[in-house]
């Protein structure tokens, strides 16, 4: 078996001096090309933003999510096609009074980017990412989540090597020299990378076949008279046909500093948004609305809750 596999490589290294000999340009633009994957394969990931979210229904440490962009993990061929998707371990961190868990995860540049140009993709690419957490990692997460105002939690390198699976050393394939890389070194290269953490398709079926409650479930609590209402904004979204596509509600509360402060219930015709000794509002909404993929997203900075509540599909 390795004198058949010594004799291929030896056919290979012999075709290969045929084309630089006989076709110069032709073996030039397959060694851009092979250059050009290599570089790909040996890129670090690199920071895009950072989640918060916390466990569902309990009070936990909470949990940060690097959502990192990487070029080694494929974009999806087609738009219908599932995401791939590559991540690393669950960490719990504790030490000088920081207690929290974090993960990373990858997509490949052109996902997030279509994230960037469009929020509503952004909006669902989060809600896979929580989906594909919750199964990875066997948690119940809330679906209150906050885009911290900075784009890494942790170390640039700790994050990288969790990506990875360990820390290895890699060609600098951006230098001109002399000296060309070999294929045993570019072998080796992406050999010591841990396969446990090559790309997996993150299916839109995967996270849509059991029922979950998108937003927390509480149960109702004596009120103090003295909660006040946060002012708000509610708007309904329809299409071109002024058909109803999504409620969109903005509250300010520039008494909470965390998204751990708020409690939030809903159902098909209302919403309850409550922070204990500070604020309550409830609502009526003006249509039927699915409670199972409404989402909030906490702005830190502003102090601003945006809830998005799609719409209820008639029945057949």
């Amino acid at each position: 078996m390795a004198d058949a596999a010594l004799a291929r490589a030896a056919q290979l290294w012999s075709l290969l001096d045929e084309m630089a000999e006989n076709e110069s340009q032709a073996y030039l633009r397959l060694l851009r090309q092979q250059r050009a994957e290599a570089e790909r394969l040996c890129a670090p990931p690199e920071p895009h933003l950072c989640l918060r979210a916390r466990p569902a229904g309990v009070v936990g440490r909470p949990l940060f999510i690097n959502v990192c962009s990487w070029k080694r993990v494929p974009a999806p061929k087609a738009p219908t096609d599932p995401t791939p998707v590559s991540a690393g371990l669950l960490q719990e961190v504790s030490g000088e009074g920081d207690l929290y868990s974090i993960i990373d995860i990858a997509y490949n540049p052109d996902v997030l980017q279509r994230g960037e140009e469009n929020p509503e993709k952004m909006e669902h690419l989060i809600y896979l990412t929580l989906k594909f957490i919750e199964k990875r990692c066997n948690l119940t997460l809330s679906y209150l989540y906050t885009i911290e105002s900075f784009k890494l939690k942790g170390s640039l390198e700790t994050m990288q090597q969790r990506l990875k699976g360990r820390q290895i050393p890699t060609p600098d394939l951006s230098q001109n020299t002399k000296k060309e890389l070999t294929l045993d070194q570019l072998l080796h290269s992406m050999e010591a990378e841990d396969c446990s953490n090559a790309p997996v398709l993150l299916k839109e079926e995967n996270v849509t076949q059991s029922k979950v409650h998108l937003i927390e479930e509480i149960t109702s609590t004596e009120i103090p008279e003295n909660l006040s209402t946060p002012v708000y904004q509610m708007i309904t979204v329809k299409d071109a046909n002024e058909k109803p596509l999504k409620i969109e509600l903005k509250m300010k509360l520039p008494k909470v500093s965390s998204v751990s402060e708020c409690d939030l219930r809903t159902s098909k015709d209302d919403i309850i948004i409550e922070v204990p000794e500070k604020y309550k509002l409830q609502l009526d909404l003006p249509e039927l609305v699915d409670e199972e993929t409404t989402t909030a997203v906490f702005n830190k900075g502003k102090r601003v809750l945006f809830i998005t509540l799609p719409v209820a599909k008639p029945d057949p």
